[in-house]
């Protein structure tokens, strides 16, 4: 160890003399595995590293996942383990920083060799973990962290009462993100299973499902999944119409095959995800992955499991999240939108009475609230009726809502004799509809969680934003200008912005006009005679424009005072696409004198008309500044916009209608 420290100031000596290059979150940290053996039973441990507080969290702490190397696990801090055969076994070890700053510290793996084994000292005393009805379950040691590992343990149970084969799916990176969100590093097996490829085709084959049936399951299966979450865990028979389901939902998948599992026997399976720099970094999202397990392959019975898990940007057992990170406004009327608190008790105690403060925007129906899970599990408190049995109590407030246990028994992380980490937390899933009058706008919530008379612990913040959309509107209008005479125009076109905007966004216009007006002239000529009389011709111009325009607001920015009323600014092009001028030139003939007086002079006097045609020509650049009067954010309203060009003519009024889609 000592060398190890020389070798490493050694290195990091130069770096720390040049301004200080090195920081804490640089530096691994490590958490090198000992054990004891006796016999084939194996005492583990580990030296942590010192953890580095989060300023204003509670105090700081690690939890402990181990892999034995022989398909058991466990998430004590020392555990100790009984292996059944003799042998060489790879032990590892993951361990998670809690309210700590920078990395979870790394374990190398160590090797632990395991003599001969009697057959009396083998029998050692395993609480299974599955109930009565259960052959699936899954757990991990964390939640996802962007570029950090994560261990999926799944847990598998023949309940049946005959040796049997079948198969395991897992489907990960949801299609709803852009970006992957997990790489599959490694897989880890102990009983002889093998991973296969999924051939959709090749299993549907082996079912008698009707074709048509199935396809029109499916497409009312992903229409129903966009409005709310699958439950927890299923039991289904259609096995090809989950896997086409569970491939519209995620992009990669693995299939594991097992073989001769006995009655009442159960297996773990782990594997390694690693989640990618660009996850997702939103904190209050929901990333899920779905397990499906075939106990025997002969029939297309199946368990169907969804996890649920929260992205975060540090270890803290107590959270909030919520589903609705990105919605669509135009389907979240009638959507229950779900919302998830959870907590965990890291005393030296149990707690007896937790509240969840939770803030709740008022754009949210608190009528509509539905509790859809819980633990600890306990029924709903009666409402003016104090009772001695354990209870949620759930009380609306104008701004929030508290649930509150009352009369339970919580362990506290650090409790004596407390070994299952999992005993010490708790949640609270529940689920409301938006309010009858509910805008377009992002919100906040986040969860003040109270121990028994402990201050407060403040969770992160849940969000939901909605997605911008597209709104298409029909426009059309007059268009004045003050500056010309007889100017009528008349326009009709296009707009697109996002879809009924709460406040501020952009909007572009494309717009096509049919416009006239006239201009007229006045100028003279002069030419001087031998005599010394001057010929004067006074000359009137008579301009008459027939034009086609296109109008383009490349960006606009808008802003919605309330339902009814918008203001808007932003730049305006203009180019005359056609320009049709009637013109007529009339002069009148005059002979100057010496004297100066003028005498008209017919012979002097001239007429000509021509017709000029021209196309893309007087491109105009201007600034505008409008109202709108109606229903501004969809639907119709009328409007009026003044704008200034930077070439002549420079006024221009707009008066419009307009209609949002």
């Amino acid at each position: 160890m000592k060398g190890f420290i020389s070798i490493y100031w050694i290195i990091a000596f130069p770096f720390a003399c040049f301004g200080q290059i090195l920081v804490n979150d640089t530096i691994t940290r490590f958490a090198p595995i000992s054990y004891e053996i006796q016999g084939n039973q194996v005492m583990y441990s580990a030296q942590m590293p010192p953890l580095n507080q989060i300023a204003g969290a509670p105090k700081a702490f690690y939890t402990y996942y181990w892999e034995m190397g022989d398909g058991n696990y466990s998430f004590k801090e020392k555990p100790e383990h009984q292996y059944n055969k003799s042998g060489t076994y790879t032990t590892r070890l993951w361990a998670t920083n809690n309210y700590d700053n920078g990395k979870p510290p790394s374990s190398r793996p160590q090797s632990v060799s395991i003599g001969k084994v009697n057959d009396e000292a083998t029998l050692q005393n395993v609480i299974s973990p599955f109930t009565e009805d259960q052959d699936l379950i899954l757990k991990r040691n964390r939640e996802p962290i962007p570029d950090q590992e994560m261990i999926l343990i799944t847990s598998y149970k023949n309940t049946s009462n005959y040796v049997s084969s079948g198969k395991l799916y897992l489907f990960y990176n949801d299609n709803q993100f852009k970006n992957d969100n997990f790489i599959l590093e490694d897989t880890r097996m102990y009983h002889g299973e093998r991973i296969t490829t999924l051939d959709a085709l090749s299993a549907a084959q082996n079912y008698s499902n009707d074709q048509h049936t199935l396809l029109a399951s499916l497409d009312d299966f992903v229409t129903s999944h966009k409005r709310t979450f699958m439950q927890d865990s299923t039991k289904r028979k259609n096995l090809p119409l989950t896997l086409e389901e569970s491939k519209a939902l995620y992009r990669n998948h693995q299939m594991i095959e097992f073989n001769n599992m006995k009655p009442g026997e159960e297996r773990n399976i782990f594997r390694t995800l690693r989640t990618t720099p660009e996850m997702i970094k939103d904190t209050s999202a929901i990333v899920t992955l779905r397990s499906i397990y075939v106990p025997d392959e002969n029939f297309d019975n199946h368990t169907v499991k969804d996890t649920e898990m929260e992205i975060v940007t540090s270890h803290d057992p107590n959270k909030m999240s919520s589903n609705g990170w990105l919605m669509n406004y135009r389907l979240v009327r009638f959507k229950r939108l779900k919302f998830k608190v959870r907590f965990q008790n890291n005393g030296e105690g149990p707690a007896n009475t937790i509240r969840l403060e939770v803030d709740t925007p008022e754009m949210f129906d608190k009528s509509t609230l539905r509790i859809d899970g819980m633990y600890p599990d306990c029924p709903i408190c009666p409402k003016e009726k104090e009772v001695n049995y354990s209870c949620l109590d759930t009380t609306l407030q104008k701004d929030k809502i508290i649930f509150q246990f009352n009369k339970i028994y919580l362990p506290g992380s650090q409790q004596k004799n407390v070994s299952e980490i999992d005993s010490t937390k708790g949640f609270v899933k529940y689920s409301m509809k938006f309010g009858n009058d509910f805008h377009k706008k992002k919100t906040k919530s986040r969860t003040a969680i109270f121990f028994d008379k402990n201050e407060p612990i403040i969770t992160n913040y849940a969000t939901t934003r909605f997605m911008p959309g597209i709104s298409i509107g029909a426009k059309a209008g007059y268009i004045t200008s003050p500056n010309l005479n007889n100017y009528k125009e008349y326009f009709l076109g296009a707009t697109i912005s996002p879809f009924k905007s709460y406040k501020a966004y952009y909007q572009a216009e494309l717009f096509f006009s049919s416009g006239s007006y006239n201009e007229t002239r006045d100028f003279e000529t002069r030419n001087v005679q031998a005599d010394g009389t001057v010929n004067l011709i006074r000359l009137r111009e008579s301009n008459n424009f027939n034009t086609t325009s296109i109008y383009a607001v490349p960006g606009s920015i808008r802003y919605n005072l309330n339902n009814f009323m918008a203001i808007g600014t932003g730049i305006q092009l203009k180019i005359d696409a056609t320009l049709n001028n009637d013109r007529e030139t009339n002069g009148t003939g005059f002979q100057i004198i010496q004297n100066g007086n003028e005498r008209p002079n017919p012979d002097l006097n001239s007429f000509n008309a021509e017709e000029i045609d021209d196309s893309f020509t007087n491109l105009q650049t201007g600034v505008f500044i409008g109202i709108n009067l109606g229903t501004v954010r969809i639907g119709p309203s009328l409007g009026i916009r003044y704008v200034y060009s930077f070439d002549s003519p420079n006024s221009q009024i707009q008066f419009y209608g307009i209609w949002k889609f």
